[in-house]
């Protein structure tokens, strides 16, 4: 008996071009963020403003010239280390919403040691290293306040870091008007209640030694402890303990971890984040303290932690987004005339674009065992 094998003829290769596929995790974001703005420029009509002026005074500010771009950078700075802060307490489901007052007692105590005698003739950097360690751990003490507040009483975090945050911006305020304090020696009237200027040897370093394209070490500082954060939460124990802090206490605490020392530590090290953006603010860019000088920094950072989910990248990526709009928002209030509150409207729509999209793409994602 023979058996007759049967063969498929061999199809002919296909020439036609494949389209190449988008994940739905970059689109869906990307298209929200343009249709944010579309509604933004629509915004911008309706106010009579002459759209291709706030367009281009738009670009300008943001990606216009080198300076335009290092000062985008810098500001992108100060809301990933808020943002890194933000998402390493959110690890352990705590909500630290206290970035703005932890940046203004950085901001003071970068100030105060940046100016204390002998500081600026400190040899091998550590006129700058020394003041920024001190803003991180006045950002780490003021955090903690918080930490042990949560960890002894169970006060809500999110009452107890907005309430610091509070006392923190008077601090600055106290300290810029009283002449025992850190207050410029005043000359006559007109002279300003803010703190003398800091000494140049205790300013941040330019990475490329020209005012004109002024990047500061911050930046580089600021990508280092991403990666850092990266490795702590994703792969070291203190990672996993924070993560089963925040998803069963009564578990974590079974397995051999203190709940309470975990809280504590999670607002240590998110408020030593948001001190080290208050010395990046006072030491790279300001470099004199003055009341407000933290311009809602830390309340956008606590945003861009939110917008980036847990994600380190999230942050990275949302920061820099914060930082040209900034940057670009200013631009367009100076040359092209458009409103505050506009350029405020335009970010709120990116935000909640944003946060829609990454709502819809949770909707979307096919349930897992």
């Amino acid at each position: 008996m023979t058996t007759e094998a049967t063969s498929t003829p061999a199809r002919a290769p296909s020439w036609r071009p494949h389209a190449v596929a988008v994940p739905q995790g970059l689109l869906v974001p990307v298209a929200a963020v343009l249709g944010a703005f579309a509604c933004g420029a629509l915004l911008v009509v309706a106010t009579g403003l002459p759209l291709g002026q706030a367009a281009s005074a738009f670009v300008d500010g943001a990606f216009g010239s080198a300076y335009a771009i290092s000062a985008s950078l810098n500001r992108s700075v100060v809301y990933a280390l808020v943002g890194l802060g933000f998402i390493f307490a959110n690890r352990a489901n705590l909500t630290n919403v206290g970035g703005e007052g932890q940046i203004a007692v950085g901001g003071i105590a970068a100030t105060a040691v940046a100016l204390a005698p002998g500081v600026g003739q400190l040899p091998f950097g550590l006129a700058f290293i020394v003041p920024m360690l001190a803003a991180t751990l006045a950002g780490a003490f003021w955090g903690g306040i918080a930490g042990v507040l949560k960890a002894r009483v169970g006060t809500n975090e999110v009452i107890s870091t907005l309430l610091l945050s509070f006392i923190a911006t008077w601090l600055v305020y106290w300290c810029v008007q009283s002449r025992q304090l850190l207050r410029q020696p005043m000359t006559s009237a007109a002279t300003l209640p803010e703190s003398p200027a800091i000494p140049e040897a205790a300013q941040l370093p330019l990475l490329t030694g020209d005012y004109a394209s002024p990047v500061t070490i911050g930046l580089p500082i600021a990508v280092g402890l991403a990666i850092l954060v990266a490795v702590v939460l994703g792969r070291s124990r203190l990672g996993f303990q924070l993560k089963a802090v925040g998803l069963n206490p009564v578990a974590a605490m079974r397995a051999g971890f203190s709940t309470q020392q975990t809280v504590v530590l999670a607002f240590l090290v998110a408020g030593g984040f948001g001190g080290l953006a208050g010395a990046v603010m006072l030491l790279g860019d300001q470099y004199s303290l003055k009341a407000g000088f933290s311009s809602g920094y830390g309340y956008d950072g606590l945003v861009v932690g939110l917008l980036a989910r847990g994600s380190v990248s999230g942050v990275m990526a949302a920061s820099l987004l914060f930082g040209f709009l900034r940057s670009a928002g200013i631009t367009m209030e100076m040359s092209a005339g458009v409103p505050t509150a506009l350029v405020v409207v335009i970010q709120g729509l990116i935000v909640v674009a944003v946060a829609g999209a990454a709502f819809w793409l949770d909707r979307k994602q096919p349930a897992r065992g």
